[in-house]
């Protein structure tokens, strides 16, 4: 199956940039460089919209809300040159599934795309990697049929990486996001987790990015 993205950025060069690289993922992608040519495809067939919240003479959270009230259910990224987390929070707040602030780099643009296209529209309670199927729904992994026992926060970092799989990720974004923004012990458990998942879990490939964090290949 081949999945479909409409682009909205009134920035040409960028616009066909990033559709150029989408498009050699194999991806199906239409370009669209002002509001309201844009506007004419809000009921479009497609399965992502990419938005630059600075358009001609409108906003990209105006053709969210048209597209949302088309497509409720239509995964949508914004993507934004002002960088202010004001605009972030609207963008989020409004519920937008993704947020990338320009310059940006566009393999990181095209892994998040893939990442949410893989969370919008495969089987979302079970996933298969690197040899593990991983039940969502029931909380429970398995290698073949024999079940790795794993413990709550073992399970809650793997699916953090999955979650952000091809991205680099924090120690700080982990801790944040695992243990709670009010965890207070050291740092060093992340480590210390990711261990016992390697050790129960050998065949995943989490990567550590000396002085920054991890990331899943």
């Amino acid at each position: 199956m081949q999945f479909k993205i409409n682009i909205i950025d009134d920035e040409k060069n960028l616009n066909d940039l990033v559709r150029t690289y989408l498009e050699k993922e194999g991806y199906i992608v239409y370009s669209f460089y002002t509001y309201d040519e844009a506007l004419m495809h809000k009921s479009d067939d497609v399965h992502l919209w990419l938005i630059d919240i600075m358009l001609d003479h409108s906003s990209g959270f105006e053709l969210f809300n048209e597209i949302k009230s088309a497509r409720p259910k239509m995964p949508i990224i914004f993507m934004s040159a002002r960088d202010q987390e004001f605009d972030r929070i609207i963008g989020l707040e409004k519920g937008s599934d993704d947020y990338i602030t320009k310059p940006f780099n566009i393999k990181e643009v095209v892994l998040r795309i893939n990442n949410l296209i893989k969370r919008s529209y495969d089987d979302p309670s079970k996933i298969k990697m690197d040899g593990y199927n991983i039940d969502l729904e029931k909380r429970r992994v398995f290698c073949q049929d024999e079940e790795i026992i794993l413990t709550t926060k073992e399970y809650d970092l793997l699916v953090y990486f999955i979650v952000n799989k091809g991205l680099a990720i924090s120690r700080e974004q982990v801790l944040n996001k695992v243990w709670d923004e009010n965890y207070f012990g050291s740092d060093r458990v992340v480590d210390d987790t990711l261990r016992r998942l390697r050790k129960k879990m050998p065949e995943i490939n989490v990567r550590t990015i000396y002085g920054f964090g991890y990331r899943l290949d």
